[in-house]
This record gives C-alpha cells, structure tokens and sequence, in this order.
C-alpha cells in the first residue's frame, strides 16, 4: 500500500483515540467503575495502529490482555468496550470478561488473554483451521517479551513451522515482563533468533514508529499469503504507564520513563513526520480532538447508561456446574 494523506491521517486519528480512551479508562478505574486489573497501552499505539492496518478483515487477531487498542483499531465500538468494562450487558462479552478479555467474533477478535502466552497455542489452531478450509486469511498473534520465557512460546513456533501454518507472530516488546526487564529472563536478547533456530523469517523493528510498523506488517503478512509458513516480527516499543494499575512501578526509574516520553513518543514523531510533509495543520489536528473528544463522550454516557448482566445468567457460559 502508498500510505497518502488521508491514510496517513487516520494512523494519527486512531493513535490519539486509543491514548485518549486509555486515558478515560484510568479515570474510570480511579472512580470505581472499572473493577479488577486494567492494563493501559499509553506509548505502544504504533503497534496496534499500523499492524493492524496492514490486515485485510478476513485475518484472525489474537492478543493479550493488554488489548483496548486492538479491539478499537479492529473495529468494536467504543461503547461495547467501555460497556464490557464496566460488567454491563451491552459488552462484547456481556460483562462477564472485563478489560483483559475483549471478544468480537464477528470482527475475527479472538481475545484478549489474561494469560501470558495463552493467546499463542491458539492462534496455531486458527491457522491449522483455515489452512484445512484454504481460506487465505493470516492469524496475527500479539504477545509480550515475557511470553518468549513460556513453553507454549517454543511449541507454537514448533508447529507453526512444522506444518507452514499462516501464522504471522507479533512481539510486542516493552522491555519489561511486568516488573522484569528483558536481560533479566532471557539469556539472549535477541528475540528473532529463537524463531530463527524453528526456521522462521523473522524480523526487529522499531515499534515506536507507525510507518515502519506498517510497512513491516505488509511485507510479511504478503509473504504469508504468498508462501505459506510463519513469520516472525519483534516490535521495539515502551509502555509510558505501569504494567497494571495495581503496579508500584518499582523496577525502573522515574528519569526512563520520562525520557521515553520526551523523545520517543509515537504520536509526537508521527505528528512531526506528517507536518514535514505539509500533511497535517493545526486546524485538522483540532479537529481530530474534538471528534475524538465527541466519540469518547458518547460511548462512555452508553457504557454507564447500559444495564447490568441479569444475576440469573452470570453463570450462563460456565462449563462446570456451580457447586451448591
């Protein structure tokens, strides 16, 4: 794809929505309305918005339970996902998943998974699932460094290759599995090389930059559809908030963070990156703020508007009985 002016605009309209809804997010927590972990994506929003991007409807998105940006870039409204959020009825998952368990089938969004690695082993399933129906759809898999460190991480890679499954392995690396930095569990940094030893075309790429992440995307999702088998992309980037709300935030420093903000900010670099080319003025920059300010309010008024889940159906999709 040529990424021209409008289409450039809109990578800049969903960045900003995904870091003023996460926004609205915290502030909901801090009141009450949000209950339980919520895991913010304040400074990855090039990862969700320009892989994302480069997907065709008919791919599969499986991600972690840090995934509000996925399920907005994908399409769900905002208000199912506040509403979800919330534990109303009117949610993607009738409340009963919350924040780290977003699901909108119709969109092909598999989750939100609460546990690391977990979306993984699944997505080999899609994948086995549409190469057995031959539908060419790619199967994007988002997961965290800390996931390399899990066993499902080396036997989905493992069949993934194996039986050239359209799998396209998304790495979203922050540098920090929840509290731990990178060098502090794993023995090697490079996170390409694992994929590489299975066989996988793999590739790193600088995560706070949209274009780039696009680019990347593209490249190997046209490869997979070209020539079946996985591929591999690791994208640098940093998140600016804690790992969860609950996080004391101990294991590195104030002055990082800071300076991740100052000069590494996605938003930023993408804004000055489209002004140099005369793509963005000050009167459209305003504009995309009070759309998204519009949107934010509406789908937050639906959210606390909505009814709560009848008390007769929170165990409707349980497996087990409840035990009396």
């Amino acid at each position: 794809m040529t990424l021209e002016r409008a289409g450039a605009l809109e990578l800049l309209r969903r960045m900003v929505l995904i870091r003023r809804f996460e926004a609205t997010c915290a502030e909901a927590y801090g009141a009450g309305k949000i209950r339980g972990f919520l895991h913010l994506y304040d400074g990855e929003e090039a990862v969700a918005v320009g892989s994302l991007s480069a997907l065709a409807p008919e791919d599969n998105v499986v991600a972690t339970y840090r995934e509000h940006a996925h399920a907005i870039v994908r399409g769900t409204p905002l208000g199912t996902i506040l509403a979800e959020m919330f534990g109303k009825a009117t949610g993607c998952s009738r409340g009963h998943g919350g924040s780290m368990h977003l699901f909108d089938a119709g969109r092909r969004l598999f989750g939100g998974n609460a546990i690391v690695a977990a979306g993984l082993p699944l997505s080999v399933g899609l994948a086995l699932a549409d190469a057995r129906l031959r539908r060419r759809a790619v199967t994007a898999c988002y997961f965290g460094d800390g996931a390399v460190a899990e066993g499902e991480f080396q036997e989905s890679l493992n069949l993934a290759a194996l039986w050239k499954l359209p799998v396209l392995f998304l790495c979203e690396n922050n540098r920090y599995a929840m509290g731990t930095a990178l060098s502090r569990h794993q023995a090697t940094t490079d996170l390409c090389a694992q994929p590489r030893a299975h066989g996988i075309p793999a590739e790193s790429v600088d995560g706070m930059d949209v274009v780039l992440v696009r680019e990347a995307t593209e490249r190997a999702a046209a490869a997979i559809r070209e020539t079946p088998g996985p591929r591999f992309l690791e994208f640098r980037t940093y998140r600016f908030r804690a790992h969860s709300m609950y996080d004391a935030e101990l294991y590195r420093s104030k002055d990082e963070v800071r300076d991740w903000m100052a000069n590494h900010d996605p938003i930023r670099t993408f804004e000055a990156w489209l002004r140099e080319r005369q793509w963005l003025t000050d009167d459209a920059r305003a504009e995309i703020d009070a759309s998204i300010a519009a949107e934010i309010a509406t789908a937050l008024a639906e959210a606390e508007a909505a009814p709560l889940e009848p008390l007769e159906r929170l165990t409707a999709d349980v497996y087990a009985e409840p035990t009396p």
